[in-house]
């Protein structure tokens, strides 16, 4: 039987790794729909030809919540299995060239948040009430932004771009976000926008107040000085919350069992079913460098 981790919502605590947005390169986007994605244009971005560098995708453990909420990145364990099946797939798209960061503490990368607007705009924060969109059907937005990274991470890739011969760097990080549910049609069927075209149909018992939780990919294109060119989002595995949970003020958070899921989650309305975070991954590579 499957174990169902349930956290209250009053707990708050900060982001994790949160830099500052002011002087990022993108200014903060509100977005009702996907695509999700802020920045310069892609044609703009298209322009420009020169060789993309990128790291390693990383897990950002506690994205949007306390990271004893979200799952850990043990050895051996599922999170750590999909970083290593990701970081495989990104190498064989060949629209980038892999290159080493030197790690520490205090070298922290750009740091893109995607998810609901957090009450009075603290990341960490809960979810702001919806007012007049409680309905879910139009008027709700959620915030896209980019914290700048650390001069000794800006210093440190600079340097991994020279040696590469590299002017732009892609950083990707999977994490854990929060979305809001929708409704559709007269029935009032309770959908997410998960991504560039891709929308989960979720039980009607699922609780529309109450954000869903979402394993998603967030990702930037950066230049040498660390400003960020163009950033974006694309969710690929949802966990709801059971009305029951909501109406203790419970919310349904993903578990080890969730990773697992969506390791081999299959998207079974695209020709030849492709897995899910393979399709996002994808996506986000694309509309963020254009290739």
């Amino acid at each position: 039987m499957k174990f169902f981790v349930i956290a209250i919502v009053a707990l708050t605590a900060a982001c994790a790794s949160a830099g500052s947005t002011l002087g990022s390169g993108v200014g903060d986007a509100y977005l009702e729909h996907p695509p999700y994605y802020a920045g310069v244009q892609m044609e703009d971005v298209r322009r420009d030809s020169s060789p993309i560098a990128h790291v390693p995708i990383a897990y950002q453990r506690g994205a949007t919540q306390p990271a004893a909420f979200d799952p850990a990145n043990s050895s051996g364990g599922p999170v750590n299995a999909l970083l290593n099946e990701m970081n495989r797939y990104l190498d064989s798209l060949g629209l980038s060239t892999r290159t080493v960061v030197a790690a520490g503490t205090n070298l922290v990368p750009p740091d893109v948040r995607f998810g609901c607007i957090p009450e009075n705009g603290v990341p960490g924060n809960e979810c702001q009430a919806r007012g007049d969109s409680a309905l879910g059907r139009s008027g709700q937005q959620m915030q896209l932004t980019v914290g700048r990274p650390s001069q000794n991470w800006v210093a440190s890739v600079s340097d991994a771009m020279t040696k590469s011969g590299t002017q732009r760097v892609l950083v990707i990080t999977l994490e854990v976000g929060e979305y809001l549910l929708r409704q559709e049609g007269l029935a009032g069927a309770k959908v997410l926008e998960l991504g560039t075209g891709n929308k989960a149909r979720l039980p009607w018992l699922t609780s529309l107040e109450t954000p869903v939780t979402v394993l998603q990919l967030t990702g930037a294109l950066v230049d040498r000085t660390g400003k960020a060119i163009r950033i974006g989002a694309e969710g690929f595995h949802a966990r709801r919350t059971r009305l029951s949970v909501s109406a203790v003020g419970g919310q349904e958070l993903l578990s080890d069992d969730d990773v697992n899921a969506a390791r081999t989650a299959r998207r079974s309305d695209l020709p030849g079913e492709p897995l899910a975070w393979q399709v996002a991954l994808r996506e986000l590579v694309g509309r963020i460098t254009a290739r």
